[in-house]
Parts: C-alpha cells; structure tokens; sequence
C-alpha cells in the first residue's frame, strides 16, 4: 500500500511541449487502456471512449484540427493555424477520451461524465506508474 500511496503523491502533469520521447510501448499502452477502463461505471454503459493518436496519426489529426479551426476562426494566422496542426505532434502518444455520456433512464448523464474524468485520471496514474510524464489538457 506504501507504494501505491506514494504513486498518489508523485504524479504531477507537466507542459505538454516537455513530452519527449519514447512513448509507451504496445504492451504498455494496451495495459494504460485496460487500467483507464476498469473505472466506476454505473449500468456498464462505458460512456467514453479512447481515442490513440500516435507516429503519423498525431500529424493526420492536426491537419484536420487546423482546419477545423481556420473554418471556425477565418481571420487566424497562420502561427495560430500551424500550432492548432501541430497540437497532437508534442507528445509520442495521445489518448483522447471523449464522453459518451447520453440520456438514460436510470443513470444521469453527470454520472456518466464523471466516469470519463475517471478514465482520464486512470490513465495518467498508469502512465505515472509505467515511469512516463503525463498531462490531461482539455483543449
């Protein structure tokens, strides 16, 4: 228990731009998925889902996010549009966890986000443990 408290008081996020290199490996990131999903789930409706952006992927999502913000933003610059492309190239690895959370006669939909926030802060814990640095950002 000692170990598993003293993980509890190390973890701290740090800058997304001092993400460096290796990532985790393919075992070790199916094991921060499979610890990010044994979160509380009320009625087993798994209201998130975790989206990995990795190697290439991470540049073929950025060319979509800058476009998706110079449709929203026609008057940025171009430094504003090329960040918003290189927003998932900082890290070697980017989960995304979208909620899922929707209508349902039993459980309430805030219950459904909280366990999102569950999946989120698992996988930042897992990575802590692992040995890698870790940030939850809400861009």
């Amino acid at each position: 228990m000692r170990d598993a408290l003293e993980l509890l008081k190390t973890r701290r996020s740090i800058k997304p731009i001092e993400l460096a290199s290796p990532g985790p490996s393919p075992a070790e990131l199916e094991t921060l998925l499979t610890i990010a999903s044994r979160v509380p789930d009320h009625g087993k409706l798994t209201p998130w889902r975790f989206i990995v952006f990795e190697a290439e992927g991470r540049n073929k999502a950025g060319e979509a996010i800058a476009e998706a913000f110079l449709a929203k933003y026609p008057d940025a610059t171009a430094d504003q549009v090329a960040f918003e492309r290189t927003r998932l190239a900082r890290a070697p690895l980017v989960i995304a966890v979208v909620s899922r959370a929707a209508p349902h006669v039993k459980i309430p939909e805030w219950e459904q986000v909280l366990s999102a926030g569950a999946a989120a802060m698992s996988l930042v814990l897992a990575a802590h443990a692992l040995g890698y640095a870790a940030s939850w950002i809400t861009e």
